[in-house]
């Protein structure tokens, strides 16, 4: 398994989403956000609460109205989860949410209006230390911008995040993180890789509208992956017309298959063929099912005969080789024991949390010496 990811990450500037530090040395962080109604301050601390089952490090709320604003303050008091308001156009929403404890505002400065309502924002935000997000969209650019540049592409998007970020340079507000998102991911690559070598600030990466589950994972990959291979990115978030808890595990999965952050179960498992000696697919589906609750990083495969399978299991904490007539399982990379068809997936759910607890007993201990000494 990948042990240290080749990837050399952009140097950025750091900022803090409550306890979440975005960019510098920082983990990626994954974030995503709510899609119920605000005002529905049950509904939405739910979905908070199983985005945070799943391992989300930030999520997002929208927040486009006061009564929206005033159910924020009491969502805000029933978790301690990294808040994101998602603010457009009235400065007053802003400093309220402001005011009930917000981690970080997504606002463009220059849609709230007069001089003296961006000053109200900022200084706010800057006497509670929270940072801003300036969200650049290809969807929704200026008219000038458009006359300009007669469509959207990466240049206008550029242009609209430079001109947000003079308006933050004016008043000496460094603290903010910046997203250019479009749908056509060769506009969205092109608008931050030249972003990128114009700003110090975190970017927050994404493919907007990228679609539902499994068209949405693919252009979020494929957009991502290009970006994230070039070092750039420092916040993700995966849009799908999906259950948002879908985001933050293919955002996870990306970050994985590219060494960037290790959480939870990494499964390496074949697609499976005429000389499987067990259902890969129902055992797969089940066992990713089972583990879905683990963040303590460990790699296991599931392979379903003898020829590749061997070999992917000497490099996994917990492995699997289909064989005739019983199969092999492995722990560290070397044989354990056989396992029957009959008992597959709970002999595996058993040994992966066996692995697991050891795993966290051992950091545990680790941590006690280095606190001792």
């Amino acid at each position: 398994m990948l042990t240290k990811s080749p990837i050399v990450r952009r140097k950025s500037r750091q900022i803090m989403v409550g306890t979440v530090p975005v960019g510098g040395d920082a983990p990626i962080a994954v974030q995503s956000m709510t899609n119920t109604d605000t005002c529905d301050v049950l509904a939405t601390n739910k979905q908070i609460s199983e985005l945070e089952a799943v391992g989300a490090d930030i999520v997002r709320v929208s927040v486009p109205t006061m009564d929206a604003a005033e159910a924020f303050r009491e969502i805000r008091s029933k978790t301690t989860m990294p808040l994101v308001a998602d603010i457009h156009f009235d400065h007053k929403i802003a400093l309220k949410v402001l005011e009930y404890g917000v981690d970080c505002l997504r606002i463009n400065p220059g849609n709230i209006g007069r001089d003296e309502k961006v000053r109200a924002v900022i200084e706010s935000a800057r006497d509670k230390n929270v940072p801003l997000r300036i969200g650049v969209n290809a969807g929704s650019l200026g008219k000038e911008l458009l006359r300009k540049y007669k469509e959207p592409n990466a240049d206008a998007m550029v242009e609209s995040a430079l001109h947000h970020i003079g308006i933050l340079d004016s008043y000496d507000f460094q603290d903010f993180k910046v997203s250019l998102k479009a749908s056509e991911i060769f506009m969205t690559v092109e608008a931050y890789r030249k972003l990128a070598t114009q700003i110090e600030q975190p970017l927050h990466l994404g493919i907007t509208e990228a679609g539902g589950l499994r068209s949405g994972t693919v252009k979020s990959s494929v957009g991502l992956g290009l970006l994230l291979m070039d070092g750039i990115g420092d916040t993700i978030r995966i849009s799908l017309a999906a259950d948002p808890v879908e985001e933050i595990k293919v955002g996870f999965d990306i970050l994985k298959s590219l060494g960037l952050r290790k959480k939870g179960v990494n499964l390496v498992a074949c697609p499976s063929c005429s000389r499987q000696n067990f259902d890969v697919i129902a055992t797969v589906n089940e066992l990713e099912s089972r583990l879905e609750d683990i963040t303590t990083p460990i790699d296991v495969s599931v392979v379903g005969c003898i020829v590749n399978g061997p070999g992917e299991a000497k490099v996994s904490d917990i492995g699997l080789t289909g064989a005739t007539p019983v199969n092999m399982s492995y722990i560290n990379g070397k044989t354990s024991h056989k396992i029957s068809n009959e008992n597959l997936v709970d002999e595996l759910e058993a040994m992966v949390r066996e692995k697991v607890r050891q795993k966290i007993e051992e950091e545990q201990a680790l941590e006690k010496g280095v606190a001792d000494t």
